[in-house]
């Protein structure tokens, strides 16, 4: 059964930054690609970052690239997004998710019937 935690979110200023953090269990972590995707309530999830399988390639939404960086750590099963200076707009609930199978995706469809988070909310005060 794959396991897929996320932790880091919480209450934080307008132009600060956040480091969220994702733990995967359950299979070859390094298998796989992983990606990071945000709602706001009311709103459609959107796709924010993909990472590949060794983390050599990363893919970023349009309106992401430049303040958003994905990452891993093979050797924790971990992966990370960095958010700098913070926007009250970036203020949701942050997934990570990993597809069924292996490869590297850039799209949100991919992602759709993997492996998926609880989320951890992220609060951007002004």
């Amino acid at each position: 059964q794959v396991n897929i935690v996320e932790s880091g979110g919480g209450l934080v200023q307008a132009g600060a930054s956040l480091r969220l953090s994702c733990s995967a269990s359950g299979r070859t972590f390094s298998d796989y690609c992983m990606a990071w995707f945000r709602q706001v309530p009311g709103k459609e999830r959107e796709l924010v970052a993909t990472i590949s399988w060794s983390g050599g390639n990363a893919y970023y939404a349009r309106s992401m690239r430049d303040r958003f960086t994905i990452s891993r750590d093979n050797s924790k099963n971990m992966v990370y997004l960095n958010i700098t200076f913070l926007k009250t707009e970036d203020a949701a609930v942050y997934y990570c998710a990993s597809p069924k199978t292996s490869g590297w995706y850039t799209d949100a469809e991919s992602f759709e019937d993997g492996y998926w988070g609880q989320g951890t909310q992220v609060i951007v005060s002004s």
